[in-house]
């Protein structure tokens, strides 16, 4: 882990933590990554710091190789689970790509509020979680991503993105290190 600052202008961005999402088996306890999630959400909170909410509703429309799956989805499955605590202050993003950004506005909104640094956490890590990580960098924000706070499916792909993409995209930390640092407490 090597978080070593955070930005005073920093926003959490917690994606997909919903209720269809994190019904699926996956490489880590869920339960313990929505605590988590939760614990930064509050802190981010108590320091007025924006915190951002995502759920996906949908898929990109283009060809794959991988078969998606077909059918209709329970009525709450892209309901945010309710130990996130939603404020009436945070902003809800449904996304229906893999990234948080795209045809999203939510780059608008944090350029709008300075913020300059994210903080990223939540299911899965090598897809959503992954996607809004690229994409941030790739739009100038510095990346903070709270390793500990986010699961995939797959316990390889999640390995993956942890040691070889997220330390290219910014910094790791755990949730405990992230909130030292809101605290100024150091890591």
């Amino acid at each position: 882990m090597t978080v070593s600052t955070l930005d005073p202008n920093s926003a959490l961005i917690l994606i997909d933590l919903q209720r269809g999402i994190v019904a699926y088996p996956t490489a880590h306890p869920t339960g313990e990554v929505v605590a988590r999630a939760s614990l930064l959400a509050s802190a981010f909170r108590r320091h007025g710091l924006p915190v951002v909410l995502v759920n996906v509703s949908g898929g990109a429309p283009g060809r794959t190789e991988q078969a998606r799956k077909s059918g209709e989805l329970p009525a709450d499955w892209a309901e945010l689970v309710p130990e996130l605590n939603r404020q009436p202050g945070d902003h809800t993003v449904t996304k229906r790509t893999w990234g948080a950004f795209s045809h999203t506005g939510l780059e608008a909104h944090l350029k709008a509020l300075g913020v300059t640094q994210v903080v990223l956490a939540g299911v899965a890590t090598s897809i959503g979680v992954e996607s809004t990580a690229r994409q941030a960098h790739e739009l100038g924000f510095n990346v903070t991503l709270a390793v500990d706070a986010m699961t995939d499916m797959n316990a390889d792909s999640h390995a993956h993105s942890v040691s070889r993409i997220f330390p290219r995209l910014g910094e790791t930390g755990s949730t405990r290190e992230i909130i030292a640092l809101l605290d100024g407490r150091g890591g």
